[in-house]
């Protein structure tokens, strides 16, 4: 059977960071596109002036394109159904307001704010839910054009039907079925001339030729308003899936912006721009949040590509998700494992050189293999590394005194490690670590005791990679010098 290539579209609000919510839409509606050899889309609705954050856009497409999710027309790129920011269609949101003003699905609405916001503080008292009220659906055409030339101000509404119900079809939840008369007369052109999100989004879509709307389950309310506009324009509606919510990590209530405060205590974020600076990979990133929503395994590693290739509409489920950030680690320390040696040595060199430190490409290569396995974020690599790339380390003198040993003991054990590693005409872990193990023996010391100091000595800290191999990296000279060092900061305590 051959499948109809896709045209899908991620559009946010340029009103604050790209967050783990949109960054999984975008992602669905990418693989999508993908998956049938159809085309993505970057749409900015920014009609919402005053929300406006500046620098938003930009970020939201850096993010696009750190996570790999490339889009195939844009604000930046264009694309021959430009221009894709929404003050730019300004025009054409009027045209299709008229429109539907000329054809008694719409009305001018001349009510005040003043008068709105009485009626409804007039319906809270009553227990109503509040809604307009309709005073100006009954005006007759003529006495509205009369106020509209005489320069009153007013927006445009949406007359929805007040008879019978809407069924509209989600394509993740199956029918939904709404009693028109809960349906409200929305705005959808403001005073300013710009639309609301429900004409601007709609025109879009049609303008566009997508043909699946892929977005968040907030828009379920208005979901039978945005049909109904669809439907009076006559136009074929587009395949619509309403994505599963996320609940907080305890399960219990929604997840949202508000809470990354509480996150980033923990280390994590649900902004992108956040995980990026936290070390996190967009591998990681990418495999984590497609599988809450996705029916596929939750243990499933996937590259992008490979999601791509198994990725279905169908395969989506409405049950909401709970944000699990010990999943993100695991999906982030997995995709690391997979980097090649150059790959990782690429990405984790920032962290290094942001840390002030000169870092030698050829001695990167060499650590790389040594650490891989013990990050779980890429600026781990400043835990488990730095010492490679400083000339001397600074150790806690009591992370010197071994256990069951006072600082004198510890001390004769330093010196006699310095005696033998200087023996050694070669200062290789196949070398160094034989003399060194024998002297344990003969000594009747434990290996923690010995080796834990000169682990300490050498690296200036208690963890660190296999230390044999780090200090032939690090070299004899560095190694001996800093073990002078630990020796003489041993003698003075």
């Amino acid at each position: 059977m051959t499948i109809k290539p896709a045209r899908t579209r991620f559009a946010p609000s340029p009103t604050g960071h790209l967050h783990l919510g949109g960054a999984r839409t975008a992602l669905y509606a990418y693989l999508l596109a993908k998956k049938t050899g159809g085309q993505f889309i970057l749409r900015i609705e920014d009609t919402d002036i005053k929300r406006t954050v500046p620098g938003s856009e930009q970020e939201i497409m850096d993010g696009l394109r750190w996570l790999g999710l490339q889009y195939d027309e844009g604000p930046d790129i264009g694309g021959k159904f430009g221009p894709y920011r929404q003050t730019d269609r300004r025009e054409l949101y009027q045209a299709h307001a008229k429109a539907l003003v000329d054809s008694g699905h719409a009305y001018p609405c001349f009510c005040t704010a003043e008068r709105l916001d009485k009626v409804r503080q007039e319906q809270m008292k009553r227990k109503e839910n509040t809604h307009y009220d309709g005073t100006c659906r009954a005006l007759a055409p003529d006495e509205a054009a009369k106020r509209i030339a005489n320069g009153e101000p007013y927006t445009i509404r949406f007359k929805v039907p007040h008879d019978g119900a809407t069924v509209a079809h989600d394509r993740l939840r199956g029918d939904i079925t709404t009693e028109n008369k809960q349906l409200n007369d929305q705005v959808i052109l403001k005073t300013d001339g710009l639309p609301t999100y429900h004409l601007a989004a709609m025109v879009d879509d049609h303008e566009m030729q997508v043909t699946h709307v892929i977005r968040g389950s907030e828009w379920l309310g208005t979901f039978p308003l945005h049909v109904n506009i669809v439907r009076a324009f006559g136009w074929e509606e587009p395949v619509w899936a309403h994505l599963s919510i996320f609940l907080k990590p305890s399960g219990k209530g929604k997840m949202s912006k508000r809470d990354a405060p509480d996150a980033m205590k923990d280390g994590y974020s649900v902004f992108i721009k956040d995980m990026q600076d936290l070390g996190f990979t967009p591998e990681g990133v990418l495999n984590w949040c497609a599988l809450m929503g996705w029916g596929v395994a939750e243990d499933d590693v996937m590259t992008l590509d490979q999601m791509a290739d198994r990725f279905t509409i169908d395969s989506l489920t409405p049950s909401p998700a709970a944000v699990n950030f010990q999943r993100l680690d695991h999906f982030n320390a997995t995709h690391i494992r997979l980097f090649t040696t150059e790959d990782l040595a690429a990405r984790i060199k920032p962290y290094f050189t942001r840390a002030g430190l000169n870092v030698d490409d050829g001695v990167l290569l060499k650590i790389v293999p040594l650490i891989r396995e013990r990050l779980t974020t890429l600026d781990d690599c400043l835990s488990f590394g730095s010492f490679f790339f400083k000339e001397d380390v600074t150790p806690n003198p009591e992370d010197l005194i071994a256990k069951g040993l006072d600082a004198k003991q510890s001390a004769q054990i330093a010196q006699r490690v310095y005696e033998i590693l200087a023996a050694q005409p070669e200062f290789s872990h196949e070398r160094c670590e034989p003399p060194l193990r024998a002297y344990v023996e003969e000594s009747g010391l434990n290996a923690n005791q010995v080796f834990g100091i000169l682990r300490v000595a050498t690296t200036g800290q208690k963890v660190s990679p296999p230390l044999f191999e780090s200090m032939e990296i690090v070299g004899r000279e560095k190694c001996l010098a800093r073990i002078k060092t630990a020796i003489d900061i041993l003698e003075k305590m």
